[in-house]
């Protein structure tokens, strides 16, 4: 057995999983329970236009624009924009820039184990932040967060995703309203212009490292995942 098999099937026996299906019967053709996503509040400068409507021109932005920060060490979006499952957390881990990678280091480990235990790798997923670079301490302010959140549901409305995985309570506030507490075990949806997103809140994998015990909740989540990723 392959390392990989291996590594996901540690996901799910420290999930709590020792079964490949529900123990109760599913309808999978029945339409899923929808939670509306309360917009949160942005300022007006976050709620201005910008001159970004492409992955491209989204990039770009992440790339140069001054309002996330220093210019070295950005870290951009990576992955497949066609794969149909977009995953967003709020910004990059602290060692995630010297490894030139989003969610690098152990909880990058956790990460590609629970996306194999879904079907999945870092290459048919498109994984991706609200900002390219970590705020100082990891932390800014609201009016900031605000504009970061507007680039990003921009970017989501580009990208067009089947589903969008939100890591984290950060994430899940700028784009449901609400905290990963309030807004975990629902599908919710993203309305832009261009159509409608579902969207689903689970732990970030730091979170999980932290708090390991979570991990079975974390695995209801990527079954919710799946389900609506099947339809």
């Amino acid at each position: 057995m392959s390392s990989d098999v291996l590594s996901t099937v540690d996901w799910w026996r420290e999930a709590g999983v020792d079964f490949l299906v529900d123990e109760e019967p599913r309808d999978w053709l029945a339409v899923p329970k929808v939670h509306a996503a309360r917009a949160p509040q942005m300022s007006a400068a976050a709620a201005a236009p910008l001159p970004v409507d492409t992955l491209e021109s989204i990039t770009a932005l992440y790339a140069s624009a001054p309002i996330f920060g220093r210019g070295d060490g950005r870290l951009l979006p990576a992955g497949n924009p066609a794969s149909g499952l977009m995953v967003l957390t709020d910004q990059p881990e602290a060692d995630d820039a010297e490894a030139e990678q989003l969610i690098a280091g152990e909880a990058g480990r956790l990460l590609d184990r629970m996306l194999g235990a879904i079907g999945r790798d870092r290459e048919s997923i498109y994984l991706a932040t609200m900002t390219p670079v970590r705020a100082p301490g990891g932390r800014t302010d609201a009016a900031t967060v605000a504009e970061w959140t507007n680039i990003a549901r921009r970017h989501v409305a580009a990208a067009a995703p089947r589903v969008l995985l939100l890591f984290g309570d950060a994430a899940s506030r700028a784009f449901i309203g609400t905290s990963l507490a309030g807004a975990r075990g629902r599908l919710h949806h993203l309305n832009h212009d261009g159509g409608t997103v579902a969207m689903i809140a689970t732990f970030h994998p730091r979170f999980l490292l932290q708090q390991p015990a979570r991990k079975a909740d974390a695995w209801r989540d990527l079954r919710l995942l799946l389900g609506e990723l099947n339809q």
